[in-house]
């Protein structure tokens, strides 16, 4: 089982695209898994015969157990006890140089203390469950939030009238804001911006759009490019937070949130600085398409550096979002209105927009932060010219 994303630690399976047997080439869709954030499809890592499967579907499996294996012609997959298996190759768990992967069972020492992650062990003291008492299903036993939740579940029973039984996607998501919340030290800043230039511009986009019959860009997608542009001069903006310290990103990859069922997925437009306006909308379009369908790939919700929310669609003025860790920041965008301010120290009516930047105070203090929301209400300001 993959990790698609930082802290994963289990997958359940939805699908199998190929049956044992079938011989598939290298990023061929191979099966379907559901995350805290996505229903996504695996690719097929390289060219084999897949065998070996060892994984039903609707299992809830660890990150790092292998689950099938690609095998040339005329081999056979290695047994759970074969540490080495030459030219085989595990669909997840380390692979090794040459194309050889290993597999290790290995079993919890008798008397020994549990292994237990630490987002599990909180989960549990949090409701109420002896880990004294569960049978870890990770890697070498280790208790999973998976676990926790199926011991607290089976005891309490069935949800109380009028409780609303929530899907591994909402719970989990409910878990990640959670934590992000009580864990990262929030601050925000608040910005309205002038939009009659990005509201020009998208309709000069629009009708060039129009005349070679490609995807018309929404203000979405030009905030995607602007943001992106003003990230390049902004490296901090972009940067991560690890327990090591600040970590600079060398790509800005923008993360859009996407209203899905049950949650919102994160979908990813990687090197988003460097695109074209067309190339940003046609990504936005198949991205937001796939992830109403299910059929995200693991590629399009991970490696994001920078998020960005829009409500504008649903006539919400403004609103503060909840940062994506490891990620520094998540700018929320308000809907554009008419509204009066002053011009040329005149009364005046023009399309506002109110941008609320969520930050990370361990990455960027208040100046730094301050100075990005400045240039990015400039750019929006002048988008003909960052969008040329």
């Amino acid at each position: 089982m993959p990790a698609l994303e930082m802290a994963q630690e289990t997958g359940k399976l939805l699908a199998w695209l190929k049956k044992e047997g079938d011989r598939v080439r290298k990023g061929e869709p191979l099966l379907e898994i559901e995350t805290d954030k996505a229903v996504v499809e695996v690719e097929a890592p390289g060219d084999g015969i897949l065998e070996g499967i060892s994984a039903d579907v609707g299992a809830v499996i660890p990150v790092g157990q292998t689950i099938a294996w690609l095998v040339a012609s005329g081999e056979k997959p290695p047994t759970m006890a074969a540490t080495v298996v030459p030219a085989a190759r595990a669909l997840s768990g380390p692979e090794r140089a040459g194309g050889t992967a290993a597999v290790r069972a290995t079993e919890q020492r008798a008397g020994a203390a549990p292994q237990i992650s630490p987002k599990a062990r909180r989960l549990a003291k949090e409701r109420g469950v002896d880990i004294s008492k569960i049978q870890g299903t990770g890697p070498d036993g280790t208790i999973t939030s998976e676990d926790v939740h199926s011991v607290a579940d089976a005891k309490s029973g069935s949800a109380p009238a009028g409780m609303e039984s929530l899907s591994q996607v909402a719970r989990l998501m409910a878990e990640r804001t959670t934590q992000s919340w009580t864990t990262v030290p929030h601050f925000f800043l608040v910005r309205e911006v002038d939009c009659s230039a990005l509201v020009a511009a998208q309709r000069k986009w629009s009708r060039e759009a129009q005349q070679t019959q490609s995807v018309a860009p929404t203000i979405t997608d030009l905030l995607i490019a602007i943001v992106a542009r003003v990230l390049a001069k902004h490296p901090r903006m972009n940067a991560s937070w690890t327990a090591e310290g600040v970590r600079s990103n060398p790509e800005i990859n923008v993360s859009v949130a996407m209203a899905v069922k049950d949650g919102v997925v994160g979908a990813v437009i990687h090197k988003a600085n460097t695109a074209k306006i067309p190339e940003i909308s046609a990504l936005r379009r198949e991205l937001t398409e796939r992830a109403r369908a299910g059929r995200l790939r693991p590629a399009d919700i991970t490696g994001g550096t920078f998020t960005l929310s829009n409500l504008g669609m649903f006539k919400v003025d403004a609103f503060s979002a909840i940062i994506t860790p490891p990620q520094a920041a998540i700018l929320a965008v308000g809907s554009i209105s008419d509204r009066v301010v002053p011009v040329d120290g005149k009364p005046g009516v023009r399309p506002m927009m109110t941008l609320t930047l969520s930050s990370d105070h361990r990455v960027v203090d208040g100046a730094r932060a301050a100075e990005f929301v400045s240039e990015l209400g400039d750019a929006i300001d002048g988008a003909e010219k960052w969008l040329a």
